[in-house]
Parts: C-alpha cells; sequence; structure tokens
C-alpha cells in the first residue's frame, strides 16, 4: 500500500463529508495529524515477516520445550469498518534446532497488526509466518482482542473480547502438547 497516494486535502474533504469545517481552530492541524497516523497504524504492509524475525542457532539445538511469550500488544484497524480493534496475544513454539529473538515475537504481531485485518486472519498470519521462517515442531498463537465496531456500533457490547487460535505442526495431533501450550498461555 502506497502511502503517498493519501494527502490532506482527503481528510480535509472527509472532515467537510461529515459536516465539519477543516479550517476552524480545533481541527487546522487535524488532516495532517491523520494523514501520519494512518501512515503509522498502516506502516506494516511495508514489512517482510522473513526480515523481521532473526534466527538464532547457537544453544537451542539442546533445548525442546515450549516457548511461550504472553502478553505481546495487539492494535489493529478492521478492514469492515476501519475501527481499531486490540488486545494481546500469545504465542508458543517447540523449537527444531533454532530459536527467535523473543523481541521479534511481539515485531512480528505488529507488522501484521498494522495492516486492515481481521482477527482470524491476523491469528493464522503470525503462526504461519512463524512455521515458514523459524521451521519449529509446533507453533500455538492466541489472540484476543476487544473491537470497537462492535462496542461503538450496531450491537454496543461494551467489553466484549474476541478469541481466536491457530495450532501447527504437532499442536494439533498432539492432545498433551496442546494442552500444556493452552495451560501456559492462560493468563493467572
Amino acid at each position: 500500500m502506497s502511502h503517498d497516494t493519501f494527502d490532506e486535502n482527503d481528510w480535509k474533504r472527509f472532515l467537510k463529508h461529515i459536516g465539519e469545517d477543516p479550517n476552524r481552530p480545533g481541527l487546522h492541524e487535524t488532516p495532517s495529524r491523520v494523514q501520519k497516523a494512518w501512515h503509522q497504524w498502516t506502516a506494516g504492509y511495508g514489512q517482510d515477516p522473513a526480515e523481521v524475525l532473526k534466527v538464532f542457532e547457537d544453544g537451542a539445538e539442546q533445548y525442546n520445550e515450549l516457548i511461550v511469550v504472553r502478553g505481546i500488544p495487539v492494535y489493529s484497524h478492521c478492514e469492515h469498518h476501519l475501527a481499531p480493534f486490540f488486545g494481546k496475544a500469545t504465542i508458543g513454539y517447540l523449537p527444531n534446532g533454532k530459536i527467535v529473538g523473543l523481541s521479534k515475537l511481539t515485531r512480528l504481531v505488529d507488522c501484521f497488526a498494522r495492516r486492515l485485518q481481521v482477527q482470524e486472519r491476523l491469528t493464522t498470519q503470525v503462526a504461519e509466518a512463524l512455521m515458514t521462517h523459524l521451521q519449529p515442531k509446533a507453533v500455538g498463537v492466541v489472540v484476543s482482542c476487544r473491537h470497537m465496531c462492535m462496542e461503538s456500533r450496531g450491537i454496543r457490547t461494551a467489553g466484549e473480547e474476541t478469541v481466536t487460535s491457530a495450532m501447527l505442526g504437532e499442536l494439533q495431533p498432539n492432545l498433551a502438547l496442546r494442552t500444556e501450550f493452552l495451560a501456559l498461555a492462560r493468563d493467572k
């Protein structure tokens, strides 16, 4: 997605369309601020998941237990209403001789979240990127988010969370491993 296709005049037209005066003092700088905000909110289109993940082989070949990172922030916008959704992600994987820098898991979530999304696809994209680039024995991803399109319009259900998951590799057939991952992923 090219960020050059929108300019401040587009946001001025938007303000006029909803009945506002983009020249009034409180809105004078708004088109510029909104332009910059959307540039940041959609920065994931310019990121390559392969470049985000940094893989290590030193010392990892001996580690054969689940690695789980909980509480990864998720900030995204739904593709249906451009409304924000936000929450937390948990990622777990069973190494196969390689590990990834733990901060890279947060960056991977951010890479996909900074695109227009649906939560289900976001969850799957994170899991599939880890399987492709890290090649672990198993990957599990759980995402729990609040959706402003549900809370602020339509049925207006404040505080509801949507939970999605993706289980790949050995997490699919191995019930004991799946149970261990879900127990580790659960907030206390």
